[in-house]
């Protein structure tokens, strides 16, 4: 279930509020492995130029589910925003790559 309640930002704080809890640290993860489809039609592009739409719409995906998973701990704390947020890639193999997304869960007023 998608959380709506959850303002999430980069930045330190959230203007025009004020932090009255802090949770600490949460993280949310996603790793995706490219598909064969998108594998052969990304060879293709690769040979004429222009962006690899199939990787653009994967990655998407995959930052996603990472930032869904940060704020639905979030919300399990008792969080209704996230700040400082910050995101973060690596290679897991060679056909797969993982996003990780952090930040710090508060509640503010």
């Amino acid at each position: 279930m998608p959380n709506t309640k959850i303002t999430v930002t980069n930045i330190e704080t959230i203007p025009g509020k004020t932090i009255i809890e802090n949770y600490g640290v949460v993280q949310g993860s996603s790793v995706r492995a490219k598909h064969i489809g998108r594998d052969l039609m990304a060879g293709l592009k690769n040979l004429v130029g222009g962006e690899l739409v199939g990787y653009t719409e994967l990655l998407n995906e995959t930052r996603s589910e990472a930032l869904k998973r940060m704020e639905d701990q979030a919300f399990h704390l008792g969080a209704n925003a996230i700040v400082n947020v910050r995101f973060a890639t690596s290679a897991i193999s060679a056909g797969a790559s993982e996003i990780f997304v952090y930040g710090t869960a508060v509640r503010v007023q």
